[in-house]
């Protein structure tokens, strides 16, 4: 029997692109709850297990960068965006079958590094998707398929976290590996492979330039660079949208690992955790409805700003349950079973995924409204990258302030910072007319200011930073976010002020990629045993901030006039 091509028929194209956000779903939540609980239950501290979440996420933050490559390179025989859902779909299921091999806790390194492959191709299919949703789908048709989208992803979280821990009392957790695979596969064999992607007509001649095609794809992300930093940096609303997109939107603790370590902790198997994850998915995915829903009705700022608002309630909580119960530092897992505070965790994850939920959609509904129309698909991109690099940001720190802390002043943290974002709501409103106004050259003047004296602040950090002690995580975390701030504010405003930037040019394209490799400073102990090398790792630790200070200065020092708002005219 041939299988029909989905891309025909109005609700053939809705199913595959909910079948299509399945497999988006399905490895996000495998990592994040299925593996991250056994994880714990073998003895992984929370520390290596918040790392290892957050490396799974960030693949998703820097997603924006495969989009000119899904664009430029093509294949005729597969077709444009079908070729690369097919290579990415196969490539997800063979780096996963390729973990059965891999033991674990000792191979969690390795382990961890295949998941960060696997998840690379996954953030490259979900480019290609959307890629293929917006050349397929009629006007009429894209609210309802993003809809169905949306629902696609946290069904498939559901199969990848709940549904493989409900399997793993029959079938072991090796063979849970094979069973995500498997799952992928479907979705491949029965949806992708019958589809018929409409031929560009261009075709022919992009894959005639195949010999310039890097150039191309170098070309557009030059592109993507200067349209995203002129919409970023031009309205208050949209600069207001970057700091907002990179604070924790509300408190993150119980839909991160946290919530599946203390509950392994706490005695809870693999089945009670599984029923904890289906549950709050599901009534997280009805509350993102509902959310939206309200805040067409009275207003996004202001809902939004209650939603937030509420989900550090369930996190405060939780919180002074653990500490009445003197329920502080992580347990092995394995002691006995502590019902009490089950309940709570029950109580306050349901409680949780209810704010969550109605959160989830506002979010990006307001992110739209201050997302200029002429460059939306760019902007709007970032954005959401963004925030996926504060979920990531936000699972290490957590990992690493539960074994320093403790999971009460990790919580009470978490529900404090979550709300932060809340006094930028009032900046954050559509504004009419020009997307770049008279104030566009001060903040960029400023924001190159202030990137600057944080990065040398880290001179003055690093030179100190074992008298902050358990302080060490929360610090970090924020000059991580410095760091990568400035080394996009220089990737990107290099190429706005062009040869206006003069020598600064060239330099802003040699130190941005080096302050993307500070984050290997985490690994930097571990070269002890080779004093030469250590050496090494700690002039570089301090020879890098300070030339990308030094930069960064410099470049605001020059004249942004290429931000100045455009004439129209007359």
């Amino acid at each position: 029997m041939r299988l029909p091509n989905l891309l025909a028929t109005r609700r053939g194209r809705l199913f595959a692109f909910f079948s299509l956000y399945i497999t988006e779903g399905i490895p996000l939540g495998f990592a994040a709850t299925a593996v991250a609980t056994q994880l714990r239950r073998q003895g992984v501290g929370p520390a290596e297990i918040g790392a290892f979440v957050a490396s799974f996420y960030l693949p998703w933050a820097f997603k924006w960068a495969f989009g000119p490559f899904v664009d430029v390179f093509r294949s005729q025989r597969f077709g444009h965006r079908r070729g690369w859902i097919l290579l990415t779909q196969v490539m997800m299921a063979a780096t996963l079958l390729a973990l059965v091999a891999v033991p674990l806790p000792t191979g969690l390194g390795i382990f961890t590094a295949i998941l960060l492959v696997h998840n690379t191709f996954g953030a490259i299919q979900d480019v290609a998707i959307d890629s293929l949703a917006v050349n397929s789908l009629s006007e009429d048709e894209r609210g309802l398929a993003n809809g169905l989208m949306f629902a696609g992803a946290s069904v498939g979280t559901a199969i990848g976290g709940a549904g493989v821990l409900f399997m793993m009392s029959y079938t072991g957790f090796q063979a849970s590996f094979v069973m995500v695979a498997v799952a992928i596969l479907a979705v491949t064999a029965f949806i992708v492979l019958p589809m018929k992607e409409a031929v560009a007509e261009n075709l022919g001649a992009a894959a005639a330039s195949a010999g310039t095609a890097w150039r191309a794809a170098g070309a557009e992300m030059k592109a993507f660079a200067v349209q995203s930093f002129r919409s970023f940096i031009g309205t208050r609303g949209a600069f207001s949208g970057v700091f907002f997109a990179l604070l924790p939107a509300g408190a993150m603790s119980l839909g991160l690992a946290l919530q599946s370590n203390l509950a392994v902790e706490l005695g809870m198997d693999d089945d009670q955790v599984g029923a904890l994850s289906l549950w709050t998915q599901i009534i997280s995915a009805a509350c993102m409805v509902l959310g939206g829903w309200l805040s067409d009705k009275w207003g996004r700022r202001r809902t939004l700003a209650v939603y937030l608002s509420g989900m550090s309630l369930p996190v405060l909580y939780l919180m002074w349950v653990l500490q009445q119960h003197g329920y502080v530092m992580p347990h092995a897992p394995g002691g006995p079973v502590m019902p009490a505070l089950i309940t709570a965790l029950w109580i306050s994850s349901i409680w949780y995924s209810v704010f969550q939920g109605l959160m989830y959609g506002t979010r990006s509904a307001i992110m739209m409204d201050i997302t200029n129309p002429a460059v939306a698909a760019t902007q709007f991109t970032a954005y959401m990258a963004m925030m996926n690099l504060a979920i990531a940001i936000a699972a290490g720190w957590q990992g690493a302030a539960v074994e320093a802390w403790g999971y009460p002043v990790t919580l009470l943290v978490d529900a404090i910072t979550g709300v932060i974002c809340v006094l930028l709501l009032p900046w954050m409103k559509r504004q009419a007319g020009e997307f770049s106004d008279a104030l566009a050259e001060g903040r960029a003047r400023k924001s190159a200011l202030v990137l600057g004296l944080c990065c040398l602040g880290w001179l003055l950090y690093w030179a100190n930073h074992e008298l902050l002690g358990k302080g060490q995580p929360m610090m970090g975390t924020f000059f991580t976010l410095v760091f990568i701030a400035s080394a996009l504010f220089l990737l990107a405003g290099r190429e706005v002020l062009g040869e206006a930037a003069g020598i600064w040019r060239k330099a802003s394209l040699w130190v941005a990629p080096l302050l993307l490799l500070m984050y290997g400073r985490y690994w930097a102990d571990k070269l002890a045993g080779v004093p030469a090398l250590r050496s090494a790792a700690e002039v570089f630790i301090y020879a890098v901030p300070l030339a990308a200070g030094i930069v960064l200065l410099a470049m605001a020092a020059r004249s942004w006039q290429a931000l100045a708002p455009r004439v129209q005219p007359a």
